[in-house]
């Protein structure tokens, strides 16, 4: 059914009314996030590219040898980059709600407007990250560029993916139990060093190697590491699982945020 005039630009104001309410959120946050200024936001990006290079750079100091490829770097790399995009969306989309509960008492801001701006932010902070970190790389004469550029996209939006979800459902978990968020940072701490970041999970004796394949965030890793390593994830690697987790927690998460929306905004 074709939609007359006036539903047409009662269509249109809401999208622009919405575009303006999810840009001030992201304005917002830039500024309060570091120093109440927008270029403290410049942290945003400093910080988990520090952590990405740091934790390279260590890698390969030490000797630590990689378990494929030629390039330890580009190993430690692929696998911290893909973590830190997850890692970071499902934290600071953890705290989209807290952080943005003053404004939540203006009707046109919605507990919605307030998840989704931080994932914006956060996408886009991720996205400038990797990119920088893909400069530095080849800078050093690494060789950068996967093997298969669609396969590293679609893993990079599946870590975004799950990223989103998993900050979904801890948005709403902080609210009703504070020490959540604590509780998570640790979890996050945990993740890191079981999900594939430093190992490959397809290599695990069984039935470790079974029992990683349910953990989706080893799945992402694996995945991105498919696309720089030929014969990665032959007989381990579940895309199909990585994607419906994905989206099973967000869709979880708005089931959560419709029927706790009272509750939450008490």
């Amino acid at each position: 059914m074709l939609l007359n005039s006036d539903e047409e630009v009662g269509l249109g104001a809401a999208f622009r009314r919405q575009r303006r309410v999810l840009l001030a959120l992201m304005l917002r946050n830039m500024r309060t996030r570091f120093f109440g200024s927008g270029l403290g936001f410049l942290l945003a990006i400093a910080w988990p590219m520090t952590h990405i290079t740091a934790f390279v750079a260590v890698s390969v100091f030490r000797g630590r040898q990689a378990p494929i490829g030629e390039s330890a770097a580009l190993f430690y790399a692929t696998g911290a980059a893909t973590f830190q995009a997850f890692s970071y969306l499902a934290n600071f989309t953890m705290r989209s709600i807290s952080s943005s509960r003053p404004l939540l008492g203006f009707p046109s801001v919605k507990l919605l407007d307030a998840m989704f701006a931080a994932s914006l932010l956060e996408i886009l902070s991720c996205c400038t990250v990797t990119l920088i970190v893909l400069v530095i790389g080849a800078s050093l004469g690494i060789d950068v560029m996967p093997r298969n550029i669609e396969e590293a996209f679609c893993a990079y939006g599946s870590a975004i993916l799950l990223g989103i979800g998993i900050g979904m459902l801890n948005s709403i978990m902080v609210m009703v139990v504070p020490m959540w968020m604590v509780i998570f940072g640790l979890a996050r701490i945990t993740l890191y060093v079981s999900s594939g970041v430093l190992f490959l999970p397809d290599k695990l004796p069984e039935p470790l190697r079974s029992l990683m394949g349910y953990n989706p965030l080893a799945q992402s890793l694996e995945w991105m590491r498919s696309a720089y390593y030929e014969g990665i994830g032959v007989g381990f690697l579940d895309k199909p699982y990585v994607l419906k987790f994905g989206v099973g927690a967000i869709f979880l998460g708005l089931v959560c945020e419709r029927f706790m929306r009272g509750y939450l905004l008490r």
